[in-house]
């Protein structure tokens, strides 16, 4: 049986995927016994060969200046083993894009989240995008992009943001910031690209009134991004290639991966960058921050930049509480999240918070849904297991927060926005 897990630190951040603290680390039966009163969770923590499911909520308590201090807990969390994070890679790629946006602000003054660029093809498979028919002036941004990704978790917004940032660029980034378990080396949803063309990303151009502010050639990776080191990369017994079954574990190891632990930690980030050391800190202007916030916490159905039918539901992006419900989310619950979910995993890691009980949290979890141990085939159990299990994991936190004695209650007025505008 994997155990419960327990760190606690206060001011500077603790990444989660093995940083040596100097704190030992304990563990809380008590704790353990709540998230297991529910038999579906249970059954997928005790069946970690099965399901793979890791979790970390983190514990938010503030003290009279409402200052946060963090308790941390765990469970089944190893960095080391792999699994697939689908669209989870575009939170730190939307965090980059405008870091860099806000760095070239400083030569490009003219030049911010909504200045209008060009995507250019220089070789094939590359495609240009000069034109965005769901912008409310038809033209591509960087914010526009940022939008649509935790908005829907749209794909070729993400693939965008990618090529803007340029694959050594952005794993680079990464490292200095402290997130030594992500790797960002593919577009997604994009199967014309291979491991080496997507080494390539497109020129862009940024214009300013038909002005053009910032040219940004072709960019090249020569490095080996492979995943080495990580358990688990090849996985299953057999996958689906076009409408062959080959029979040997697929293969994982030139795709993407985001350990659960710095997801945690850079949902932290965003919403506390005060608790970060400052070294591991985003870049971002204070207005970056709060357009970050509110982008990830929008319902589809407030947006009208881009604008959604109902088919995109509160809980579409919000599998921790709502995944596996079509209803409204209460307005009192805001979730900043973002969700992954492809090859049977499913991933949420969000902060929570309800405005009206003065309760709030962080929580990051993810599930495989594979039972028939092929990949590629589309027969994965997320609606009969994985949104079910997500969603009742975050029932069960948000239920032990509600019922929670604190000492002081939080002020949550940084967290709320205007979602009309």
């Amino acid at each position: 049986m994997h155990h419960l897990k327990i760190f606690i630190w206060s001011s500077a951040i603790l990444f989660l995927t093995g940083c040596s603290t100097g704190r030992s680390y304990k563990s809380s039966r008590s704790m353990d016994k709540v998230i297991r009163q529910d038999p579906l969770i249970r059954n997928v923590l005790d069946s970690f060969n099965q399901y793979e499911s890791q979790i970390v909520y983190i514990r938010i308590d503030r003290n009279q200046q409402n200052i946060p201090r963090f308790q941390s807990f765990h469970w089944n969390l190893q960095p080391d083993h792999y699994f697939y994070p689908a669209s989870m890679v575009k939170m730190p790629t939307a965090l980059l894009a405008a870091e860099k946006i806000n760095q070239l602000n400083k030569t490009y003054p003219d030049l911010d989240l909504y200045t209008p660029m060009k995507i250019l093809a220089s070789r094939v498979p590359q495609t240009e995008m000069t034109r965005d028919s769901t912008a409310f002036n038809k033209l591509p941004s960087v914010g526009h992009l940022i939008k649509k990704i935790f908005l829907v978790s749209d794909n070729d917004a993400f693939n965008r943001l990618y090529e803007f940032l340029g694959q050594e660029a952005l794993n680079t980034r990464l490292r200095e910031l402290g997130y030594s378990h992500t790797h960002i080396i593919h577009r997604l949803d994009a199967p014309q690209f291979d491991y080496e063309s997507n080494k390539y990303t497109n020129p862009i151009a940024f214009y300013h009134e038909d002005l053009m502010q910032y040219n940004q050639a072709e960019q090249y990776n020569a490095k080996d991004m492979r995943i080495k080191n990580l358990k688990a990369v090849s996985k299953g017994t057999g996958y689906l290639k076009v409408d062959s079954l080959i029979h040997i574990p697929f293969d994982f190891s030139e795709k993407n991966y985001f350990s659960l632990g710095d997801m945690a930690s850079m949902i932290q980030s965003i919403m506390f960058p005060e608790s970060i050391e400052s070294s591991h800190r985003f870049d971002l202007s204070p207005a970056q921050w709060g357009f970050i916030r509110k982008s990830m916490s929008t319902l589809p159905r407030e947006s009208r930049y881009p604008a959604y039918d109902s088919t995109h539901y509160d809980g579409y992006c919000k599998f921790f509480l709502y995944g596996d419900q079509k209803g409204p989310i209460p307005d009192h619950i805001r979730i900043f999240n973002k969700v992954g979910w492809a090859y049977g995993f499913l991933t949420d890691a969000a902060y929570i918070v309800d405005f009206k009980n003065k309760v709030e949290f962080i929580l990051a979890a993810t599930v495989k849904t594979n039972r028939n141990d092929i990949y590629n085939d589309g027969m994965y159990e997320y609606e009969s297991i994985g949104l079910p299990y997500l969603s009742k994991l975050g029932t069960s936190i948000y239920n032990l927060e509600l019922h929670r004695k604190k000492k002081i209650k939080p002020d949550l007025t940084a967290f709320k926005f205007d979602y009309t505008e």
